[in-house]
């Protein structure tokens, strides 16, 4: 699923199973030895999935770690991201000199149910775009699809600068008709080869129960 949002110069690998747990570096299951085996297994499979994607560089595999903010430490010149939710896994990495940052994110594709988590991970205005889309497609949950590029947002924000950004500082404009969205930064937006970004572009995709979205900044 996630190659038909992130062609290339972008890799990606994806998983709809876990693998054993047995595959994982050391260093890998060090972090997860506490956790329940569903979370040990779907740590290790995403970055197995990491790997693949690496390896179509040419590049050897070894633990993918977590650094500051938990995002994911790549080799040298190469940029990435992860996700995992219910039934899959997936990974995206490219060249630095092709892609500056990205993020994914999937999500099972079923409405958010309570009104409190809507109001924390949305605005006003985007709850708005929700129930006027809802109408006209109600097949789409529109609220998780918004949650959803806000996570593949944050995602390829935080590499660039290493700051928080809260559901609240971003505003989401979805399109159906080429299933995109752009994000407006309602915060001051990172600085990239002396330009500074007001608003980050994606894309989305439905599909086996699962909604799939992804942000990818240009170098």
């Amino acid at each position: 699923m996630i190659e038909k949002l992130l062609p290339p110069p972008i890799a990606t690998a994806e998983s709809f199973h876990d693998d054993p747990v047995s595959e994982m570096y050391p260093e890998e299951f060090a972090l997860v030895a506490e956790s329940v085996p569903h979370r040990q297994r779907e740590f290790g499979t995403v970055r197995n999935c990491a790997r693949r994607a690496l390896g179509t560089f040419g590049i050897a595999p070894g633990p993918v770690l977590p650094g500051p903010g938990r995002a994911p430490i790549w080799p040298e010149g190469i940029v990435g991201a992860m996700t995992h939710c219910t039934g899959y896994r997936c990974a995206a990495v490219a060249r630095a000199t092709d892609i500056r940052s990205l993020g994914v994110d999937a999500e099972p594709h079923a409405r958010i149910d309570d009104p409190g988590v809507l109001e924390l991970v949305s605005l006003p205005e985007e709850r708005a775009q929700i129930a006027q889309l809802s109408r006209h497609q109600p097949e789409i949950c529109w609220d998780r699809l918004i949650f959803s590029a806000k996570e593949s947002v944050y995602k390829a924000w935080y590499p660039l600068t290493g700051r928080w950004l809260g559901f609240e500082d971003a505003h989401l404009t979805l399109d159906p008709t080429n299933a995109s969205f752009t994000a407006r930064l309602l915060v001051p937006g990172p600085e990239v080869d002396g330009r500074r970004l007001g608003e980050f572009n994606g894309r989305w995709l439905i599909g086996a129960g699962l909604v799939v979205t992804a942000v990818t900044i240009p170098a």
